[in-house]
């Protein structure tokens, strides 16, 4: 082991003293790889950015891997039965979702239906993530007026910690306190680009409350939803919109929370509801996210393995070169006892250094990019993770590997030609 060692550290020294003395070849072997590796730290580091992405917007919507989400149906136990067993429960809440309208009275909605504000819905069908679809029915016939439609969310805790919603300006719901008889609301961006685009008085109907309610909006989340909406602690909304028999219930539960899970099955069944009509599933994002990406990583790495080709053959081209020139020199070294395993590896030393630097170089100049499309891109609204986002550490290894690959595969074959120079050489210098 110590000789091993010992043969090591020589190739290691002579191979550096050879990068040093040949200072333009070593120039052309690393412009020549530069882009091979920089393709593969690009493409690397662009998966994993766009895995951070969609996973985030995934989150915002479905919830957090490992999340349970435990659908329960319309039933009049249902709501008591959920609400008594979610008492001191820090890491589960429930859902109720409803229909909601801000702004004059008896109008139709500019967004009637509750979609987009810049898209022509008609409406006629309703759906909202935490209520069943219908039909868009009973709903206000009038003349056309300064009113938004918009899906209405209520929760019995801070669901942020199962769906990560980014708060924009404002601030979140507060549980601790007691319930306000004005509900609280905070809206989404597409809600809040609404109320900046029109006038609407601030008088919200709920569908089925018997009368009108005055929300205060006390903030603005990116939910990722494609509609207008708003959230409201589920004891506010309950002051408006009494719990029904018409009420079904979304149920988000910690993966720790199984015991909660089992006991809230057991009370439901006792209660009389059906135990196929209790449908629960484990959100699982992030496989649904790389199964996506994963054909399309496959490519982009594909297309940067033939750039790198290109290096390898640069540094395979510059290698056979100089094994040419120093033919005399590792005849020389053969003749006074120098192994054939050290002349192999001082030669692979010095493309495999040569592949090292050019990682290193191809690695900061990912980081200078990426840094640089946080500062001129960061600030838009739909690239906003590029703000505070940091160099994936996986791009880096990326990086490592394929630099000292390609000095591998570029400095075998020049490596075998110096360990196979006949020591008779050394005649002819």
């Amino acid at each position: 082991m110590i000789r091993l060692s010992g043969r090591l550290r020589s190739a290691l020294i002579i191979g550096m003293q050879g990068i040093r003395s040949r200072k333009l070849r070593t120039l052309l072997s690393m412009v020549s790889l530069f882009l091979g590796v920089l393709a593969v730290v690009a493409v690397q580091a662009g998966s994993q950015i766009a895995e951070q992405a969609a996973l985030g917007n995934i989150e915002l919507i479905e919830g957090v891997d490992g999340t349970q989400q435990l659908y329960l149906p319309q039933n009049d136990k249902t709501p008591g039965i959920v609400l008594d067993s979610l008492q001191g429960k820090q890491h589960a809440v429930a859902l109720v979702g409803a229909r909601a309208f801000i702004g004059e009275p008896n109008v139709t909605p500019i967004n009637k239906g509750g979609g987009p504000i810049d898209e022509n819905f008609s409406g006629g069908y309703y759906c909202s993530p935490n209520m069943p679809c219908g039909p868009d029915e009973g709903q206000p016939q009038g003349p056309p007026g300064q009113a938004i439609e918009l899906g209405l969310t209520a929760m019995t805790g801070d669901v942020r910690q199962f769906q990560p919603y980014r708060l924009q300006s404002g601030r979140w719901l507060d549980f601790t306190s007691s319930p306000s008889l004005a509900p609280r609301i905070v809206i989404n961006t597409k809600a809040a680009e609404a109320f900046e685009r029109y006038r609407i008085p601030a008088q919200m109907r709920i569908t089925g409350a018997p009368v009108d309610a005055t929300p205060q909006i006390i903030g603005v989340v990116d939910d990722g939803g494609y509609g207008p909406a708003a959230y409201v602690r589920y004891d506010e909304l309950a002051n408006w919109l009494p719990p029904g028999p018409n009420v079904q219930l979304n149920l988000l539960a910690a993966p720790t929370e199984t015991s909660l899970l089992q006991t809230l099955k057991a009370r439901l069944a006792a209660a009389g509801v059906p135990a196929d009509q209790l449908h629960l599933r484990t959100i699982n994002s992030k496989e649904h996210v790389a199964e996506q990406l994963a054909l399309t990583r496959w490519i982009f790495f594909g297309m940067a393995a033939l750039v790198l080709l290109i290096g390898v053959a640069g540094i395979l081209n510059v290698g056979l070169a100089t094994v040419g020139e120093r033919v005399e020199e590792f005849a020389l070294r053969r003749a006074l006892g120098t192994p054939r395993l050290l002349l192999a590896g001082i030669v692979l030393a010095e493309t495999l250094l040569t592949g090292l630097f050019t990682s290193a170089l191809a690695i900061g100049a990912g980081v200078v990019g990426l840094r640089i499309a946080g500062t001129l891109f960061g600030n838009s609204s739909r690239l906003s993770f590029l703000h505070d986002l940091v160099f994936p550490w996986q791009a880096g290894v990326a990086g490592v590997a394929a630099g000292l690959i390609a000095g591998l595969l570029g400095g075998s074959i020049p490596a075998l030609r110096a360990a196979r120079i006949p020591i008779a050489t050394v005649m002819r210098a």
